[in-house]
């Protein structure tokens, strides 16, 4: 196998992998719009619907790694492929569910694993296989934007449909879109091998996983995508009750969304382009560390609808912002062969936050009454990923070359 297989065009790469992640993730941000349609007409309590998204989110992490590690191996077009069937399957199944245990199964298991082979770890390791060093963080940037572009584009679209179709037809009409990734798909089939990502591999998968794990900058960036995922999702699921519970009207959630949506896509793609520039520990250490400060004014300020505007607009600018510098600091530790498995593993760790973010803002809630003390343990989190960031060493691993055979 040549060590340097025919590559894909950057034009190529862009268009196809930031319009998979719009579609997949804009998809994906609308959710919490069917909570109450379903919820009222199957007669199911809240906890029924937030307990099969909160099982997708896991399967979205665990399956995460086995998506890249196939990606990595085959390439993305048959992941992605794979992927789009799961996840209009899943949409059909959420549409049509009778039971909460079918719900579960669909809502949770199948777009979760839908999810992780249509989003950025599998993107990422096709930007990281194809485009050179100099540019990876910013084509890692462009990708993270369209993904926020996807929240921001998206929710409106399926509030819109929900009014017009009714909720069962709408989720139907997101299926059909679903499978809009199969064309998009084969726009990332990397030349090479037989449906293989084509690329040169000094180690095997297990090989590659112990050295990750083994290695200590790679657990400091798993520990602060910890931090990202309960701090985004603990905001995003449980700031409209947070805002509903000081007496502010609903449609003020629904701007703040809508804007932390619309900054992500500045955000994101500014640390692509810094990614190029600075050290990406420096980058996430202050995007940690801006998080636990934005917060904290915000507790601090009057509540206010302005204050809730400009509180999503500055956190819409550090939402996602830690995908591309993290992700452009494992390619550039372990190099780019085995990226998406790698990522996959940083993700699920991210994901393991976002359960505990959503999880512990409703069991807290239900023993205090409040979500103070969910919003100090995000503040102290924040400091605390800042700090971990900082000792990161972003060069290139060095690897004891494999003894010659006799």
């Amino acid at each position: 196998m040549s060590e340097h297989p025919p590559k894909l065009s950057l034009t190529q790469i862009l268009i196809c992998g930031a319009a998979i992640v719009t579609v997949s993730m804009g998809i994906r941000h609308g959710f919490g719009l069917w909570l109450q349609p379903i919820t009222q007409a199957q007669s199911w309590s809240r906890e029924t619907f937030a307990f099969a998204l909160a099982i997708q989110n896991l399967v979205w992490g665990v399956a995460g790694i086995f998506a890249g590690m196939l990606a990595d191996r085959f390439g993305a077009l048959r992941v992605i492929v794979t992927g789009a069937i799961l996840y209009a399957l899943g949409l059909l199944g959420m549409a049509y569910a009778t039971s909460p245990l079918v719900f579960s199964l669909t809502t949770g298991v199948l777009i979760g694993m839908a999810q992780a082979g249509t989003t950025y770890a599998v993107v990422y390791g096709v930007i990281g296989r194809n485009v050179p060093a100099d540019k990876r963080s910013w084509a890692m940037g462009i990708a993270a934007a369209a993904g926020s572009f996807g929240q921001f584009l998206m929710v409106p679209t399926e509030g819109f449909l929900i009014n017009s179709l009714g909720w069962q037809n709408a989720l139907v009409t997101l299926a059909l879109a679903a499978l809009v990734l199969l064309p998009l798909a084969w726009g990332l089939r990397e030349p090479g091998v037989r449906g293989g990502a084509g690329h040169f591999r000094e180690q095997s998968i297990l090989q590659a996983l112990r050295e990750a794990l083994h290695y200590r900058s790679f657990q400091l960036l798993m520990a602060g995508y910890f931090v990202c995922g309960f701090q985004v999702v603990f905001i995003g699921v449980h700031m409209p009750s947070y805002l509903k519970d000081h007496g502010l009207p609903p449609q003020v959630a629904s701007y703040a969304l809508a804007l932390i949506g619309l900054f992500n896509v500045f955000g994101t793609y500014a640390a692509g382009v810094l990614g190029q520039r600075l050290q990406k520990k420096h980058i996430l250490a202050f995007i940690y560390l801006a998080r636990a400060l934005v917060i904290s004014v915000f507790l601090l300020a009057p509540l206010t609808p302005l204050s809730v505007y400009v509180f999503s607009a500055v956190m819409g600018l550090l939402w996602l912002s830690t995908v591309p510098p993290t992700n452009a600091a494992v390619a550039q530790i372990f190099g780019v062969a085995h990226l998406s498995m790698l990522g996959g593993f940083v993700f699920f760790s991210h994901q393991i936050g976002s359960f505990l973010g959503v999880w512990l803002g409703g069991w807290l809630y239900d023993r205090t009454g409040s979500y103070d003390i969910v919003w100090y343990i995000a503040i102290a989190l924040g400091v605390l990923a800042a700090l971990v960031n900082l000792p990161v060493k972003e060069t290139a691993i060095v690897r004891s070359p494999a003894p010659q055979a006799a």
